[in-house]
């Protein structure tokens, strides 16, 4: 199965948006094979503690049940580092199954074969 890398950069600015990145990547988390969402930009708001409170775009779950269905479903959630450091969040700020990831993290996922969906 193939591996999937997600790439959100929306949270509190457009939950729609971010919503489908979070549906989606709750349905491929399903699946075989590795699902990974990157959160940059406004995105990273999305994996810290509360970020999600109060989030819901029209006609969709809540942002918050759509996040831990995904890492429930194993998904694995990476937040961009520059972005963490441009707003002064540490890992200490995210949500359980939240990591602050580099494009290391994301490069070498595509590097082993994910497809990236933005």
């Amino acid at each position: 199965m193939t591996n999937i890398l997600i790439n959100n950069a929306f949270g509190n600015d457009n939950a729609e948006k971010a919503s489908i990145a979070f549906i989606v990547g709750g349905a491929s988390a399903a699946r075989d094979g590795e699902t990974a969402i990157f959160l940059t930009s406004t995105g990273i708001n999305l994996a810290t503690k509360n970020g999600t409170n109060g989030l819901q775009a029209a006609g969709y779950k809540p942002l918050q049940e759509l996040v831990r269905a995904f890492l429930d479903n194993g998904g694995i959630l990476w937040v961009c580092k520059a972005c963490t450091d441009a707003k002064g969040i540490t890992a200490d700020d995210l949500i359980e199954g939240a990591e602050i990831a580099g494009a290391g993290h994301t490069l070498g996922f595509i590097d082993n074969g994910a497809q990236v969906l933005m």
